[in-house]
């Protein structure tokens, strides 16, 4: 007698991949709407001043969103957690000035400083991280708290004292400054991070637990994901990124003062955001995140370029805002109706 196999029964699979496909359509949607906005905002500054788009233009254009992709990197891992971290721009300047006050008239080269201020980004997320996963306080309390204190301490070191780039080896100043095959070393160290930050979240298993997390505590748990590790995991990488900016930041300016990226923390969720990865969590990329950095920077810059009163840039930066967190959530409610239109149709069908 012989016996016929049955198919493989995939109906319980196809309204998964149709929620991942769908999931994916519109992020690559708003990640190109993104760009094309950055084109057609750089093309119009061209326009209005042909010198904007000069050799020395596009390197301080990246230059300077350098540093704040960095930190939008770091943020979106604690973001796509449902979590927030208010304190990057703090850590950046107690980094910045506690590695020029470390290396100020010594040699000590670019590896030194790059591991001092990781290592004080690193135990600064660490704290965060422990209060938020272990103690359960919340993120916006503890971040919030920890960026006054981090200030406070900050401003306790430096007594209104400053590191002038003089006393900064040439060689770490040198990294802030130098340039392979006419690139600047900043913007490809932001992309390396990038790039390698987009392949763990997509790749590894720990990275697509923090989008669990995001998109459902409660289901996260049931699946076995250790939650208060992952979380604490994530405001460390936060907190190790913005220390290492600070590292650059004494490198790109080589003047170091006690509130250095003050107001910064606002700027990096900002990014965050516009770029696409909701503030509810489980959702976006880095990718997104580092357009949102780059589009926030050249606005920046283009108000600079057309003589506008920068008073204009926290206004847009917070209408921007504003705009993303509405976008997200027409797009969760006609996401989740889709998807459940689509179930229903499949559930009839069988």
């Amino acid at each position: 007698m012989t016996t016929v196999e049955s198919p493989p029964d995939t109906s319980s699979k196809a309204p998964a991949r149709s929620a991942a496909s769908l999931v994916d359509a519109v992020f690559r949607a708003r990640e190109i709407s993104i760009a094309g906005a950055l084109v057609l905002l750089i093309l119009g500054t061209y326009i209005a001043n042909p010198r904007f788009l000069s050799d020395q233009g596009i390197k301080d254009l990246l230059l300077n969103a350098s540093i704040l992709v960095l930190l939008a990197v770091g943020q979106s891992a604690v973001v796509l957690t449902r979590n927030i971290d208010l304190s990057v721009g703090s850590v950046v300047g107690l980094s910045a000035f506690a590695c020029g006050k470390f290396v100020a008239g010594t040699d000590h080269g670019v590896l030194t400083v790059t591991l001092l201020g990781l290592s004080i980004g690193v135990v600064c997320g660490l704290v965060s991280g422990a209060l938020v996963s272990f103690g359960k306080v919340p993120a916006l309390v503890v971040t919030l708290g920890m960026l006054y204190i981090i200030q406070g301490v900050d401003y306790w070191w430096a007594q209104g004292d400053q590191i002038g780039a003089a006393d900064v080896p040439d060689q770490i100043l040198g990294l802030g400054s130098g340039s392979v095959l006419g690139v600047p070393y900043l913007p490809l160290i932001a992309l390396i991070l990038l790039a390698v930050t987009a392949y763990f979240l997509r790749s590894y298993r720990s990275g697509r637990e923090l989008y669990a997390i995001g998109s459902s505590p409660e289901a996260a748990l049931l699946a076995g994901v250790p939650i208060r590790r992952r979380i604490l995991a994530a405001y460390a990488f936060s907190g190790a990124v913005a220390g290492f900016a600070g590292a650059l930041w004494l490198a790109r300016f080589g003047t170091v003062v006690a509130d250095n990226a003050h107001g910064w923390e606002l700027t990096v969720v900002s990014a965050v955001v516009v770029g696409g990865v909701a503030i509810t969590g489980g959702t976006g990329t880095v990718w997104g995140a580092a357009l949102g950095a780059l589009l926030l920077t050249t606005i920046g810059s283009v108000l600079v370029v057309l003589k506008v009163d920068s008073f204009w840039q926290g206004a847009i930066t917070g209408a921007l805002l504003l705009l993303a967190i509405s976008v997200d959530r027409i797009v969760n409610v006609r996401m989740t109706a889709a998807l459940r239109k689509r179930s229903a149709r499949h559930g009839n069908g069988a």
